[in-house]
Order: C-alpha cells, then sequence, then structure tokens
C-alpha cells in the first residue's frame, strides 16, 4: 500500500531495533518451549510416582525446578531488552530535542546581532517619549478648555453645520405661468412634412 502513488516509506525500524526485537523473538521462542518442556515433565513425574518410580521422579522435579529458574531468567532477559529499546526511543527523542534546541539558539544568535540591545533599548526610549508626548498634549485639551471655551467651541460647531445647511434662497416673483408648447410636427405644413421623410 505504501507504494501506491510511486513513494517509498522509510521505516522507522532501525537496525539496532530489528537486532533487539529478534533478540527478543528468540527468547519468547525458547520461553514457549520451556514452558511445554515443563508441562510434559510434571505430567511425567506423576506417571513416575504413579509407577512407584519415586526417585526418578525427585530427580525430574529437580530438573523441572531448574528450568523453571531458567524460565524467570529468560523473563528477566526479555523484560530487560525491552527496558534497552524504551532507553533507545527515549534518546532518540532527547537527541532530537537537543538538536531542536541547538537550531533554536543558532537562530536567536543570528537574531541578536540582526538588532543589539542598545538598538531596543533605543526603540523602547522613543516608543516611550512618543507616549508621554501624546499624554501631555491629551491632558492640555482635556485640561485647559474652560466652559466658554466649550461654548464657543458649540458655537463654532453650529456655524460650520450652518453654513453646510444653508439652501439657495426662494425667490419672490411668481412663477410664469405654463404655457402650452407647440409641436414642432404638428404646426409644419404636409409638403414639408413628406420632403423630410
Amino acid at each position: 500500500m505504501g507504494n501506491l502513488f510511486g513513494r517509498k516509506r522509510r521505516s522507522r525500524v532501525t537496525e539496532q531495533d530489528r537486532a533487539v526485537l529478534q533478540q527478543r523473538d528468540k527468547l519468547r521462542q525458547y520461553q514457549k518451549r520451556l514452558s511445554l518442556g515443563l508441562e510434559r515433565e510434571r505430567a511425567l513425574a506423576r506417571q513416575l510416582l504413579r509407577d512407584g518410580k519415586k526417585e526418578k521422579a525427585m530427580l525430574l522435579l529437580k530438573k523441572k525446578r531448574y528450568q523453571e529458574q531458567l524460565l524467570d531468567k529468560t523473563e528477566n532477559q526479555i523484560s530487560n531488552l525491552e527496558r534497552m529499546v524504551q532507553d533507545i526511543e527515549f534518546t532518540q527523542i532527547e537527541m532530537k530535542v537537543i538538536e531542536g534546541l541547538k537550531i533554536g539558539n543558532e537562530c536567536l544568535n543570528k537574531m541578536h546581532q540582526v538588532m543589539s540591545i542598545e538598538e531596543v533599548e533605543r526603540i523602547i526610549g522613543e516608543t516611550q517619549d512618543a507616549v508621554e508626548y501624546q499624554r501631555q498634549i491629551d491632558e492640555l485639551l482635556a485640561g485647559s478648555l474652560t466652559e466658554e471655551d466649550e461654548d464657543a467651541i458649540l458655537e463654532e460647531l453650529n456655524a460650520i453645520t450652518q453654513e453646510q445647511l444653508e439652501l439657495p434662497e426662494v425667490p419672490s416673483e411668481p412663477l410664469p405661468e405654463k404655457i402650452p408648447e407647440v409641436s414642432p410636427i404638428k404646426n409644419r405644413p404636409k409638403a414639408e412634412l413628406v420632403a423630410a421623410s
């Protein structure tokens, strides 16, 4: 399915992972064989006891006990291998994080080279000066106007508004009465009408 569109998928399993997983699989197979052998030997020990061969049954149980210890050791080895795989994965993640931090640090250093602390302080100072200047202007405008100034401003605003709304003067003379219009076609002689067509 990975080659459906002509692009090969890259396997995330490394050679180290493959080696560890193969070792784990071998240990699991060995563990399975031991478990099956233990069941057979337990059944054989019962049979020997029924047949009255206590010494052979005892020897077989000792062998079984030794194999159980081997089974426990195998389980510990499998746990160690799985822990090793997790440690390898975690180390790879750590390496990626460290690489990311390294790249980020290089970017920060380049940005610091472009803009120095003095430049930033200068820009901040200019900004603060501009904010302070604007605040002073706002205070002057808000606090220095008296009630008389406010009234004068309102009067000027009304005057400007009246200028914009001033309508043209209405004529005082009466309008002429409407004279019926004479249609140019009706009053023309027929000969002119035919010649015009």
